[in-house]
């Protein structure tokens, strides 16, 4: 690709920095060219001042109905006769719909109706980029202000808030929690009991394969995926530390290829030996029926199998989280957020929907659906009282370990190689003894150098593209909203431009503000926009950027002469 476009902007860069630096002092500026972002909606202003008092949950306008749209089709009974009337009883104007599409079908047919205007008023959430996607093509609003959305941690939310933090768009409804399933039967016939050490698993599983009446673990390799959902994210977090290891990756000051990573999968390289023979022949749900056939001993699982198990099996299950190294030191247990719920931002009927997040948001909702459905458990900050006794157990890991999501979920997987796939490859290759830790983390940290740059560190630049301009004479335009500037782009900025490079040409072609965005959309589409374009802070420019009509200027000479609060927008 030709560097001249670079090349011209980055001399016309360098005259605006200069003369920031000559205007610093003037006390003419209606508006500063980068805002700090406002401190988030749920915590006090600068000053001590308060935020607004948050919208109240009552409703006491005329009856409406509202739908909810979701995948979940398995659910409809527990939601229309459950969930609903308890809300009903409490909220007797808005009668709600649950109406579930097959979850194959769910994306594309969500997308349709959005598009059309006939999407429900309420959206059940796939957790990261898919919802994030909706949100930043204006499909969801902004939750920020809902009453109840404070009752989640930082880790429930990261599902469904934006990469910089700064806006929430679904309530967390339910996560997932990694572990192991046991037969109780077959422990007590043998005389094995839970371990308490990384050390003790492995003394388990060479005492069940030793006696040869169970196979040691319930896996297979066929199908890729178990290996890194119910190996890698089940035992690394103990190794990476949970929530700290998976910021490290995303702010740059870790790496897959660390110690941790390599620890990882040396221990997964162990449990090869412990599954049934033929395990690269053995799909997910072949393991499943080992299992609930009573011929395994145990199960590395998400509790989302409990309901299932407890329907098959005809035995006593229980449960143990991955035990640390030592049995000592504090234990991380993958506590996945998995489904949300957020609000159609086209929705006819807002507040009766904003009354019915808030209620998402309470315990009241919480008990309900995480007793309908064991091993879905609440994300909210009040412990909820499970039936289930298997379901129990594993939720009570959250008052013994640190909770932290599948690492490779948010941001990671966006990029080509995709992360979360090449976990279900290395994870298969090390435990089928086809590649070594080492190796297995070398191709995960390479495949991620090759789009991934963490906004923690500053990459080495490719060679800078000189600010110097030789080329043929050429006119550029700008893109601007700031009418109000005509006179000041004409007068002075393009005249210092143009007298250091007289052979580029400036032409600032602004729009009114209210017309800026349509109008410039209109341009980009029909291939008519100026060659520069003024950005708005935030998501605005985020969706330029991400539609591909802005290109990256992270090799822009003068760029690293912005602070990261000036470049945060």
């Amino acid at each position: 690709m030709s560097t001249k476009p670079m090349r011209l902007f980055a001399a016309l860069l360098a005259v605006l920095a200069l003369l920031a630096v000559a205007c610093g002092d003037s006390e003419d500026t209606a508006e500063p060219a980068v805002a700090e972002p406002p401190p988030p909606a749920d915590t006090p202003s600068p000053g001590g001042e308060e935020p607004p008092p948050a919208a109240s949950a009552e409703y006491e306008g005329e009856p409406v109905t509202i739908s909810i749209e979701s995948w979940r089709t398995d659910d409809l009974a527990i939601w229309e006769d459950q969930i609903i009337p308890a809300f009903e009883a409490a909220y007797p104007n808005i009668d709600v719909e649950f109406e579930p599409t097959p979850p194959t079908e769910y994306n594309g047919a969500l997308d349709t109706r959005l598009a059309g205007g006939s999407a429900g008023d309420l959206i059940t959430c796939r957790p990261f980029d898919a919802s994030l996607a909706l949100f930043e093509r204006g499909d969801l609003a902004s939750l920020n202000d809902l009453p109840g959305i404070e009752n989640f941690s930082p880790v429930a939310q990261s599902a469904w808030i934006t990469d910089d933090g700064s806006t929430k768009f679904c309530v967390p409804m339910a996560s997932v929690i990694h572990g192991f399933i046991y037969n109780k039967d077959a422990f007590g016939e043998l005389g094995l009991s839970e371990p308490q050490s990384e050390e003790e698993f492995f003394d388990l599983l060479a005492a069940i394969a030793s006696d040869g009446s169970y196979e040691p673990l319930a896996m297979g390799l066929n199908d890729l995926w178990e290996a890194a959902t119910m190996g890698f994210q089940n035992v690394g977090p103990n190794y990476w530390r949970g929530e700290e290891g998976r910021l490290a990756l995303l702010d740059g000051s870790g790496k897959l290829s660390d110690q941790a990573y390599v620890d990882t999968f040396a221990h997964l390289a162990r449990w090869g030996e412990y599954l049934p023979a033929g395990a690269s022949a053995i799909t997910y749900t072949d393991a499943q029926n080992l299992f609930t056939l009573g011929q395994a001993a145990i199960y590395p699982a998400g509790s989302w199998e409990i309901a299932g198990f407890n329907a098959n099996a005809d035995f006593e299950m229980g449960a143990f989280y991955p035990p640390t190294r030592g049995g000592t030191g504090t234990c991380y247990i993958s506590d996945h957020t998995d489904i949300g719920i957020g609000m159609n931002a086209a929705t006819s009927h807002p507040e009766a929907a904003r009354v019915f997040l808030s209620w998402v948001a309470t315990p009241e909702f919480a008990e309900i659906f995480a007793n309908a459905l064991p091993g879905f458990f609440s994300l909210g900050d009040t412990p909820v009282a499970l039936e289930d006794p298997l379901a129990q157990e594993f939720v009570s890991w959250r008052e013994e370990c640190e909770s932290t999501i599948r690492n490779s979920y948010q941001i990671l997987s966006r990029g080509t190689p995709n992360l979360e796939e090449e976990l279900w490859a290395t994870s298969v290759g090390v435990i089928a003894g086809d590649m070594t830790p080492a190796e297995a983390t070398q191709r995960l940290q390479e495949g991620l150098d090759i789009w991934y740059t963490p906004a923690g560190i500053t990459a080495p630049p490719p060679p800078a593209a000189s600010a110097e301009y030789e080329g043929e004479p050429v006119t550029i335009s700008i893109e601007s909203w700031r009418t109000d500037d005509l006179a000041i782009w004409e007068d002075q900025i393009i005249p210092a431009f143009e007298a250091a490079y007289p052979n580029i040409d400036v032409e600032f072609e602004p729009t009114p503000p209210t017309e800026y965005n349509g109008a410039l959309d209109t341009r980009l589409a029909g291939g008519s926009a100026g060659d520069l374009i003024t950005c708005r802070p935030f998501d605005a420019s985020l969706a330029l950027f991400e539609r591909g009509d802005l290109a990256s200027l992270n090799d822009l000479p003068g760029i690293e002469n912005f602070s990261p609060v000036a470049q945060s927008a």
